[in-house]
């Protein structure tokens, strides 16, 4: 069994075929699916979501991309309202992006507080989102109490610099793995996996982006995070079950609030 920690299964190119995805996810072996909220706005449909199917469950917060849109006025208090939901079980997509830089960076810092505050409040994993801004992004965690055990959190789709992996070690923090760990250019990334404990990773697929080779270039969907945890598996010198295996347990032991596995 394999855990999917982050989709979107609510953008378009999986929504129409949502039943046919969840199926699919289901036949290669995922047991669980967190279905991330990326803005305030879609929230209730990504909840809808989580409630159709027991083995998907979501996620509240708004990503740096829709700061300007929503998260100028956004609170922590507005984020614990939506997690008391049984289905809610991690606050973000939060954090920074300084790629595209499609909100003002001090309008991204402040979101990203509000959602840690929210984190710790709720005692819910936050997911978060850096590209290229591992400084700061170590920096605000450090500032919100991370140094001190909390929030408890996940750094998704990792892809950054040596330098934040190793920060989010030291903070208690998880690392998650997309199909970018498939890439052929991802020899950088693949020698920091190298280093991380197995005891610390997470797969994911990111879907409907990202998917991992042999299906670069095409949708990818929550299926496809068994081929990134055969490549993990590969880095690690570990048979895909022991990948599996761990994986899970991380998953479960940083994602408290979902429902173990029978």
């Amino acid at each position: 069994m394999l855990i999917d920690s982050h989709c979107h299964l609510n953008y378009p190119a999986l929504v129409k075929d949502r039943e046919g995805v969840v199926a699919r996810a289901r036949k290669a072996g995922v047991a669980r699916m967190v279905n991330i909220g990326t803005t305030r706005k879609e929230f209730d449909q990504v909840r809808a979501t989580a409630e159709d199917f027991d083995d998907v469950y979501c996620s509240v917060g708004v990503h740096p991309h829709h700061v300007s849109e929503e998260g100028e006025n956004l609170k922590a208090d507005d984020l614990l309202k939506l997690a008391t939901h049984p289905k809610v079980v991690g606050i973000g997509e939060t954090g920074l992006d300084y790629f595209y830089n499609h909100g003002a960076h001090d309008r991204q810092h402040e979101s990203f507080r509000e959602h840690i505050r929210a984190g710790i409040a709720s005692d819910l994993p936050i997911i978060v989102h850096s590209r290229d801004a591992e400084e700061d992004t170590a920096k605000i965690l450090r500032e919100e109490g991370a140094a001190q055990g909390k929030p408890k959190g996940v750094l998704h789709c990792f892809s950054s610099k040596r330098i934040l992996a190793e920060e989010a070690l030291e903070l208690g923090f998880y690392i998650s793995l997309s199909g970018i760990l498939t890439f052929k250019k991802s020899q950088e990334l693949r020698d920091i996996v190298k280093d991380i404990p197995l005891d610390r990773l997470l797969v994911e697929t990111d879907s409907p982006f990202l998917a991992p080779e042999p299906y670069r270039g095409k949708i990818c969907e929550p299926a496809y995070v068994v081929n990134t945890a055969k490549v993990l598996a590969e880095i690690k010198g570990v048979s895909e079950d022991e990948v599996a295996k761990q994986t899970t347990a991380n998953f479960f032991k940083l994602f408290s609030k979902v429902k173990p596995l029978p």
